[in-house]
């Protein structure tokens, strides 16, 4: 490596540019505000590359967050429950978070209560694979809630 044969000091400005261009490197400023300016010889254009080969890497490691929505009626029944909940299995098992909602439409407004009550059973049958990140929520006409996955080991 050639930092190995570089020594660490206090140099005039001629004798570090002059020090980088006989090892065909560059002079590269590293903290300018400091009293006096701390610089280092390196090779930039390298430096750059191997700088965005790790931010790839870092990005390609992040995981996407999907959110997957359900959406329910105040009075839905027991079948359309059951076949909605195999979904709302099937994508917490897939990794994506959910959003299950109960819509009301025009005066069945006054059944909030029965729409609390589908939002936390689903909860409650589906806590073994997903936690609940926000109880049910009434916003306007709907009554939301969000699901995430369980980590698994």
């Amino acid at each position: 490596m050639v930092g190995d044969n570089v020594e660490i000091g206090i140099y005039p400005i001629r004798a570090a540019l002059a020090k980088a261009e006989e090892l065909e490197l560059d002079l590269v400023e590293i903290s300018p505000k400091a009293s006096p300016p701390v610089c280092k010889i390196m090779d930039y254009k390298k430096f750059l590359y191997e700088q965005k080969k790790r931010e790839k890497a870092l990005k390609s490691k992040a995981s996407k967050v999907t959110i997957k929505e359900i959406r329910f009626g105040p009075q839905t029944d027991d079948h359309d429950y059951e076949f909605k909940k195999k979904h709302a299995e099937k994508f917490l098992k897939d990794g994506a978070k959910l959003k299950a909602y109960v819509f009301f439409k025009g005066r069945s407004i006054v059944y909030k209560d029965q729409g609390e009550i589908l939002l936390l059973r689903l909860a409650q049958e589906l806590e073994e694979i997903g936690k609940v990140e926000q109880m049910p929520k009434l916003e306007g006409k709907r009554m939301t809630m969000f699901i995430a996955p369980k980590k698994s080991k």
